[in-house]
């Protein structure tokens, strides 16, 4: 996939207001995103909600996008959410917490929901992700939340979804859901270099 298609893809935060990734970073999802003026697009019963399952949501953005890509149709992303909790995606702890992604049970919630065909990769290198792109559309990549800040170097890897695009020589391009400004969100461009110090080197290949 070249760089002409890439700027198909449509791009979604996994916010409804994109603008409010840094005041999400100050205060956390569940106080900075009660202001969000447009939470109710996100299909949520109420902005308590919303606010408690956003921070969760970055997978959940990654397919809505894929799905927009691929169908045309913008599907709200809390309904995307509560389907994908129904085969187990995400699980509601007693105390309100909220678990996931949970890679395995996306699988089969994407095939029965949008006949897609997706898998869980796991033990890749940031090279390899260039071979999954030769037979598969998409992948949704494990990285660090602070790729947002390639400079930067992260406490760790994974914990937080972006979708990859495509791979040209060694620049990768992705959709990241929590950018902060336009160039961290939409078509980000990296090296593969970069990109490695925050890939958990695991994620969710979606096939043509």
């Amino acid at each position: 996939m070249d760089a002409r298609v890439t700027q198909k893809i449509p791009y979604f935060s996994q916010w409804e207001t994109p603008d409010m990734t840094l005041a999400v970073v100050a205060e956390g999802a569940q106080i900075a995103l009660l202001r969000d003026p447009l939470w109710a697009s996100s299909g949520a019963r109420s902005v308590e909600d919303y606010a408690r399952w956003a921070g969760n949501l970055c997978g959940m953005a990654c397919l809505k996008m894929v799905l927009a890509a691929r169908t045309g149709k913008i599907i709200p992303i809390m309904d995307l959410a509560m389907g994908c909790r129904e085969y187990g995606g995400y699980v509601e702890e007693a105390d309100g917490r909220i678990k996931g992604l949970i890679y395995a049970p996306f699988v089969p919630f994407v095939k029965a929901r949008f006949d897609l065909n997706a898998r869980v990769v796991t033990g890749i290198s940031v090279a390899g992700v260039a071979d999954i792109l030769a037979q598969s559309e998409f992948f949704i990549a494990s990285v660090h939340h602070s790729i947002r800040w390639p400079e930067t170097e992260p406490p760790a890897k994974g914990g937080h979804l972006v979708l990859v695009t495509s791979i040209d020589g060694d620049t990768i391009r992705f959709h990241n859901p929590s950018g902060h400004i336009g160039a961290t969100r939409e078509n980000v461009e990296m090296s593969l270099e970069v990109f490695e110090r925050f890939f958990a080197g695991r994620g969710i290949a979606i096939d043509h």
